[in-house]
């Protein structure tokens, strides 16, 4: 409250002067002259644009904190919410909502231990662009206090504060946050709402928005619980909730991939027990050609353990996973589409068209001139487009030498695999050397992981840079040419390893006695076990490992922030006064986006999908990760950081087409996978050649070295391949490499075909939402309409509006008149009734 005692804070600006005149730690002090002229300026607007305002200060050792706390009257509020169509009630709606999830264990009548009642649910509304010459249409108007919700005060008053200038406009000085970029002010933000602590003794029916988030959402201890959406959209706005609500539908969908990736892998468990080519390999005695220029022959058999190992991700049950993930990941992003329908319905977004965007901050105090705006007619800063696609094509250059540079670090850990396999082969120690191709893979995964974490932070910061010299003029396009070229270079930095393994290992290293090399040193080949094997073991160090670094980092990074913010605001100077609520926000952390949590999901998404063929169990580590993310992230936004200001948005944005993207990347990825990479098409061939069995399977999927490549020191050897005695290849590689053509195409055509048929079938718009839309636009249009009045268009709450009835035909009701007239001629009926 303001010090009336009445006055609700809707907004607060923060600044902070040095008490010794010396400049403050991130650049000019806000006590500079001409920053306290920008801020007086700005101040005496916000004053004329009718807001209310009072400064309150606090005072430590070295410097002193300004609080400026803003208050819009009714009056403004009206203007600016019929001037940004503002939707406001009409009639609450009565039928109730469900999960997708409640109604399918619902009707397989099992009890649901995820629901939960949580009180003080946000009621759902018919709603229509607020208009104040109609304002007693709409509920709760004679309450002024309460007829506009928290979020909607508070992105009224953004608005205002964005689109307030403080000096030349022509030349952008205009909005907050152009202040906040100079520095003039600290801080900008809308007020939590109290504590999120409960107070023993209180009620749940009385407590506050944040103290319920907290109780039921962002405790460790409602980890299995549903998310209430609606209170956190409520609270948070539309954009904070549908991330939120994208990532719950995304850990629930994960539970039957989870389930069914470790079937699989068990169902791998009971084929190393009955796989007849196992049991061959390790009963063999075939000695086997060296792994590398200096090391020894091996016997076949000395793989028996690892050849089963990779059985539990390489068997049949692999190819079913990989067709079930495939049509997962597309029905998985049409149901999203539907869920997001209803929920952007029902929060009053699924028809909201973004106003025409003024200028971001940066664009408008560098652009090097101006010209009329064709919407508005006001002078606007102007940047030609001309130069802006050079910078953009010069950006793009950048981005193409950084993926240069990945690609350069992945050859230096090809290179350091395989000269460490060598050191660990010339130690001459048995149990080392037995091990060496297995430590040189580990341990160049634990270094490939730590590239990509460094790697990634470096090129984050560049992408700023670069997306800002760019000059686009508007926050959205900014942020979306931001995520692609973040995106992209991760998406080369991520999986440039497993491609390499999957796709190239292996595949290019010629055969005994005229081997190829690279920089001297012979090309790596696959382990004793195979590639595929190398490949579930670097896509668990890396997924894996980079969500264990990540939840590290956001369960300690926001605590110490918090720590050392808290540290700051305890140095006073002799005051013991308790703080007061804007202070006390004042010291969180600013929220700074969803964008880090979206990459991290979305390449999570590419984990699970574009190679799951190689990891069945990816998804079920995912799903742990989820269940742990979803409270880190509400904790942080309940706790840690400073309320946000609502933004209204109709969907997750430029995240659904890189989804998108990725399903249709993995459809090609696995088939080539299944193809190139597992065994599952050559134990296919061989048994349509071998009457249905694998007798003497392993035996056919070796070849004898040249005669060049043996002598007395170099007996005769095998390696893998289909080569004859002069390295040729055989006709049964050409047969194999027809066959792993025809299963690409045919993998490929069956899922895309079986994915637009789930497309088809999957209406985007559920039928009860477009019902609820046309009802939505009838009341609209009968509350905004001049002529009528409010009585037809407030309906009452009980009214029915759906059902099935018996209609009374013509012929229906002229027998009854027919018997009634019957009735009265007959006189031995009482007609008195």
């Amino acid at each position: 409250m303001f010090q009336d005692g009445v006055t609700h804070v809707d907004f607060v600006l923060v600044w902070e002067e040095s008490l010794s005149g010396q400049k403050e730690e991130r650049g000019v002090s806000s006590s500079s002259p001409a920053h306290s002229m920008k801020r007086e300026e700005f101040l005496s607007r916000l004053r004329d644009a009718g807001l209310l305002l009072e400064q309150r200060e606090r005072l430590y050792l070295k410097r002193k904190v300004c609080y400026v706390l803003l208050n819009a009257p009714w009056t403004v509020l009206c203007y600016y919410a019929e001037e940004l169509s503002l939707r406001a009630p009409l009639q609450v709606v009565q039928t109730p909502t469900y999960s997708w999830s409640e109604k399918v264990l619902e009707r397989l009548s099992i009890p649901n231990l995820m629901s939960q009642r949580v009180p003080n649910a946000p009621p759902d509304y018919y709603t229509c662009p607020f208009r104040t010459s109609k304002l007693d249409r709409f509920l709760d108007s004679g309450n002024k206090e309460t007829f506009f919700k928290k979020t909607q005060r508070h992105q009224l008053l953004y608005e205002i504060l964005a689109r307030t200038p403080y000096g030349d406009v022509t030349r952008g000085e205009v909005g907050v946050d152009r202040l906040l970029s100079e520095e003039v002010f600290s801080a900008a933000y809308p007020l939590h709402e109290g504590s999120y602590e409960v107070p023993r003794g209180v009620t749940s029916d009385r407590l506050s928005v944040r103290q319920v988030l907290f109780q039921y959402w962002a405790r460790w201890g409602s980890w299995y619980r549903y998310q209430p959406l609606d209170h956190i959209r409520d609270y948070f706005g539309e954009k904070v909730a549908l991330y939120f609500a994208w990532l719950g539908f995304y850990t629930g969908w994960l539970v039957p991939a989870a389930v069914m990736g470790t079937v699989v892998f068990l169902f791998g468990f009971w084929l190393v027990t009955t796989d007849l080519p196992a049991k061959e390999l390790c009963h063999s005695d075939i000695i086997m050609c060296p792994l590398c220029n200096i090391c020894s022959h091996w016997n076949l058999s000395s793989i028996c353990l690892t050849f089963k190992a990779g059985l539990l991700f390489d068997n049949g049950g692999t190819v079913f996973f990989s067709v079930f993930m495939a049509l997962w990941s597309v029905t998985f992003l049409e149901f999203w589409k539907r869920s997001c329908s209803c929920l952007t319905h029902r929060w009053n977004c699924s028809q909201y068209q973004e106003m025409e965007e003024r200028p971001r901050p940066e664009f408008t105090a560098m652009a090097p001139m101006t010209t009329r705006n064709p919407v508005t007619g006001a002078e606007e800063p102007y940047f030609p487009e001309t130069q802006r696609l050079r910078r953009i094509l010069t950006g793009g250059t950048v981005i193409v030498v950084m993926v240069f540079m990945v690609l350069m670090f992945l050859i230096a850990i090809i290179l350091y695999r395989t000269i460490v396999s060598i050191v660990i082969y010339r130690a001459q120690k048995s149990f080392v050397v037995l091990s060496a191709s297995r430590i040189a893979s580990l341990t160049g995964s634990l270094l490939n992981l730590l590239v990509i974490m460094t790697l990634s932070r470096i090129y984050i910061s560049l992408a700023y840079i670069l997306t800002r010299w760019e000059m686009h003029r508007t926050q959205s396009k900014y942020e979306d040419m931001f995520i692609l070229k973040v995106f992209i270079f991760q998406f080369v930095n991520f999986y440039s390893s497993p491609v390499y393994i999957t796709f190239f290992k292996g595949r290019f290293i010629g055969y005994p006695g005229n081997y190829n090399e690279l920089f001297g040193i012979r090309n790596e080949d696959c382990g004793p076990g195979g590639c595929l094997i190398e490949l579930a073991q670097e896509l668990l160090v890396i997924m894996v490992g980079k969500q264990l670094i990540n939840n590290i980092q956001e369960f300690l990074s926001p605590k110490l922030k918090g720590w050392w913010q808290a540290r700051k605001g305890e140095e006073g100077g002799g005051q013991k006064e308790p703080p007061l609520p804007w202070e006390t926000d004042y010291q969180l952390l600013v929220c700074e986006g969803l964008f880090s949590e979206y990459l991290e999901m979305v390449l999570q998404f590419g984990f699970i999908t574009i190679f799951v063929a190689a990891c069945p169990l990816a998804p079920l580590f995912a799903l742990f990760n989820n269940w742990l993310e979803v409270r880190l992230d509400a904790h942080k936004f309940v706790c840690e950081y400073r309320r946000p200001v609502a933004e209204r948005v109709p969907d997750i944005g430029i995240w659904f087409t890189i989804l998108e993207l990725i399903s249709h990347l993995a459809v090609l990825s696995n088939a080539f996978l299944l193809a190139f990479s597992s065994s599952f098409v050559p134990r296919l061939h061989y048994r349509w050649t071998h009457d249905g069995s694998l007798a003497g399977y392993v035996n056919s999927t070796l070849s004898y070295a040249p005669p060049n490549a043996t002598s007395q020191s170099n007996p005769v050897c095998r390696f893998r391949g289909y080569r004859d005695q002069t390295g040729n290849f055989l006709p049964e590689f050409y047969q194999l490499l027809a066959l792993r053509l025809a299963f690409v195409i045919i993998f490929e055509h069956v899922v895309f075909l079986s994915g637009h048929v789930i497309d088809l079938m999957v209406p985007d718009v559920p039928e009860e939402v477009e019902t609820k839309i046309k009802r939505e636009f009838y009341m609209a249009k009968e509350a905004l309409a001049e002529h009528q009045s409010a009585d037809r268009t407030l309906i009452p709450g009980q009214m029915e509006l759906g059902g099935v009835r018996q209609r009374v035909t013509d012929a229906v009701l002229q027998g009854t008149l027919v018997n009634l007239l019957q009735s009265y001629s007959d006189p031995s009926q009482d007609t008195s009734t």
